[in-house]
């Protein structure tokens, strides 16, 4: 088959791409975050609106979801910084239904139910290739940054952290500026991509996607959410019948990784690795000493 033939599948899964990452930031931070819809939702609409209704160039109305994200990631920061695991799970669940609430009763500006249609196609492969390639940039620099050490350490124990020296607040605030960047600058290239933009897109379906992607993939490597992302959209093309049953296999994935392989594909491999070479220097080094014995002083 031509490439044309799975242009749409590549497109799809460079924007699932971007959503992963915006999901991966918070995360890897140890903050148990699901408000990448929401952001999400805001660059979407954002986008559709002035490039719909007001005739505004593609880029500018990009960036400006992008800056709508980061603002909506830093003020959600701001009243989540007491709380932590389950409880911030529920606060940005909150937000989320609350984005999407306004989508519905906002009619005059976000077109209620029925969305927004006719938009103007300006985002292609290419557009999306780059953006995907500079966000991966991004994010191999931040994992080897500062940033992404602490947010390793506030991910393990935030206790250890603070008495390192590291910020939780300011860190915590930092991965929510990044995620709602990163999720408001996809939110606005699929709604420049896809045509129509409607409230059910951000749904429990989509929180349901990314979350797949990065517990299947690994929350912590760069290459993980590329790994679950790859699997979670190629999945139902190789397995036909599955893909009018995409939530169930997502959600039975989901439940597989957390009870089979906690850390991911990536990270899972990872971590074997280390361990069967920590095995292997203790082994050597028990065999020295063992042979030190043995020949005496």
């Amino acid at each position: 088959m031509s490439f044309a033939a799975y242009q749409p599948l590549l497109d799809f899964f460079l924007l699932s791409l971007g959503f992963a990452y915006s999901q991966q930031v918070v995360l890897r931070a140890g903050v148990f975050s699901i408000a990448t819809p929401a952001f999400a939702a805001l660059g979407g609409y954002c986008s559709a609106i002035l490039v719909q209704r007001y005739g505004a160039p593609a880029i500018p109305s990009v960036l400006l979801a992008l800056v709508i994200g980061g603002v909506a990631g830093f003020l959600i920061s701001i009243p989540l910084a007491r709380l932590r695991g389950v409880f911030q799970a529920i606060a940005t669940l909150a937000l989320v239904q609350i984005v999407v609430s306004l989508a519905y009763y906002l009619e005059p500006l976000t077109g209620g139910a029925t969305g927004i249609h006719n938009i103007p196609k300006l985002v292609n492969t290419w557009h999306l290739l780059a953006v995907v390639a500079v966000v991966i940039w991004f994010m191999y620099v931040l994992s080897r940054s500062g940033v992404g050490r602490a947010f390793d350490v506030l991910r393990q124990d935030e206790m250890v952290g603070a008495t390192l020296g590291v910020s939780i607040a300011r860190y915590h605030a930092l991965a929510f500026i990044i995620s709602g960047a990163l999720g408001g600058l996809f939110g606005g290239l699929q709604s420049l991509y896809v045509f129509t933009i409607e409230p059910e897109m951000f749904g429990f379906a989509f929180l349901t996607a990314v979350l797949t992607y990065i517990i299947l993939g690994g929350p912590r490597s760069v290459l993980g959410p590329i790994v679950g992302t790859a699997v979670m959209v190629a999945l139902p093309e190789i397995s036909r019948p599955l893909a009018e049953h995409r939530q169930f296999v997502q959600g039975a994935i989901l439940m597989a990784m957390i009870v089979f392989l906690p850390h991911g594909l990536v990270d899972g491999l990872e971590v074997a690795w280390r361990q069967r070479q920590a095995r292997r220097l203790d082994k050597e080094d028990r065999e020295k000493r063992r042979a030190h014995a043995v020949a005496g002083p």
